[in-house]
């Protein structure tokens, strides 16, 4: 079945949904005839893809706190969905660190209110977490990448909560998900790129940022290695994987990951290199202390389980990504509408890619 047949029609509720990857995921739902219910913070700031693409013209939106119990029961009861995609969260490492405690209320606790609400609402069957491929216990390289039968772990509290986000999710699934015949899986995805991502401490955003200032860029760890994958692409494994959930039924309601090729897994600085290419500049690039905070050095996914099982793989090469996300930030500063220029990328990556 295509996406859109599935997807037409579908209630689908997405928490995060005013996030740089939420608001990718509500305009494509919408562009496949999904009604869409959004519950999360407000954006923040006028350089919010959620407010340039103009997304919440499409859906309901709901603004409130995953850390509010209350309110994401009341949400999820008003609107009853039938798919509950969790992406709401605190998505930064070193915020995490300044902000310990509100990065595991929003990131431990918020995932236990979704699915504390989701198994309440008769309506719901099926329900994705997406977390990250931080969850995993990272203690040094691992040639072949991380599987999803890895122990979690997590040395700074982004990627601890993130781990402690996936164990809730195992007791979730076991004590009260199959046994009320509801589907629970979640979602690792590497490093996300894309056009619209405006978060601080982010290597695109902040090469963006420093282009369009004529600011120097501070490179925080230059040599680091992550696996960086086009925006879309993992949007693409959440929505199979729900929708397998949905026909397949229990065997798919685990753990996958969802990362790129690994000719895509290169260091920050080759990543720059690439942005340069796309759009020249004179921007100066400072190597920043890499001794700041901790952050692994290597970090990669083995997606074998999600390319077997679902058919899945990523469409975009590591050179395409770049060039994709680029293109975006050019037609931003060019001062093209944004609403027609993002859902042409999702257009174009159907039907340019097959999917």
């Amino acid at each position: 079945m295509s996406l859109d047949q599935f997807w037409y029609g579908k209630k689908v509720l997405i928490t995060g949904h005013t996030g740089f990857k939420g608001s990718w995921l509500s305009l494509w739902l919408h562009m496949l005839g999904a009604k869409v219910c959004g519950y999360a913070l407000p954006p923040t700031g006028e350089l919010s893809l959620y407010r340039i693409a103009q997304v919440g013209n499409h859906m309901n939106s709901f603004y409130g706190d995953v850390a509010d119990f209350q309110k994401v029961t009341q949400t999820i009861e008003s609107f009853k969905p039938e798919i509950v995609i969790h992406m709401a969260a605190q998505p930064l490492v070193l915020s995490s660190y300044q902000q310990p405690i509100e990065t595991f209320q929003s990131n431990v606790m918020g995932t236990v209110h979704v699915l504390e609400a989701s198994r309440h609402c008769d309506s719901v069957k099926v329900v994705l977490n997406v977390t990250s491929d931080k969850c995993y216990d990272n203690q040094g390289a691992k040639s072949e990448g991380f599987s999803e039968n890895d122990p979690m772990g997590g040395y700074d509290p982004y990627s601890s909560s993130k781990g402690c986000s996936e164990l809730v999710t195992n007791s979730y699934r076991n004590s009260f998900f199959i046994p009320s015949d509801k589907l629970l899986a979640s979602a690792r995805a590497g490093n996300v790129i894309g056009g619209g991502d405006w978060a601080e401490n982010r290597i695109m955003p902040d090469y963006v940022r420093a282009l369009l200032e004529g600011k120097d860029m501070i490179i925080r760890n230059p040599n680091a290695i992550r696996p960086w994958q086009y925006v879309l692409d993992p949007l693409n494994g959440y929505l199979a994987l729900a929708e397998r959930m949905w026909e397949l039924g229990a065997s798919y309601a685990t753990g996958w990951n969802f990362g790129p090729d690994p000719e895509s897994i290169v260091t920050v600085k080759d990543l720059i290199k690439l942005a340069v290419k796309g759009w020249p500049n004179q921007v100066k690039y400072i190597e920043g202390d890499d001794k700041a905070v901790h952050e692994a050095p290597l970090l990669t996914l083995n997606s074998s389980k999600a390319r077997v099982k679902l058919g899945w793989t990523p469409k975009l090469r590591i050179e395409e990504t770049v060039d994709w996300t680029i293109q975006w930030y050019r037609a931003f500063a060019a001062g093209m509408d944004m609403h027609d220029f993002t859902k042409q990328q999702i257009q174009n990556f159907i039907v340019a890619k097959g999917v």
